[in-house]
């Protein structure tokens, strides 16, 4: 049988792992507040977009860390 992807138990995350992760969603914040500092008649869809892909890359970092 195969691993079950869909994790039916969380498992203690390690110090180095927490560190991870808090570093990855800094760095996201960081980029997020430039993104935000765009001038309003620029934030097309092009810039939601970014918005969004940011936030799904620290999910899939957050997933390949805690994996």
């Amino acid at each position: 049988m195969s691993k079950n992807i869909f994790r039916q138990q969380y498992r203690d995350l390690t110090p180095n792992e927490k560190s991870r992760i808090e570093r990855i969603k800094e760095k996201a914040d960081a980029l997020y507040a430039e993104l935000q500092t765009v001038e309003k008649s620029d934030q097309t869809r092009e810039l939601s977009l970014a918005k969004t892909k940011l936030e799904e890359s620290v999910m899939w970092a957050t997933k390949a860390i805690t994996k």
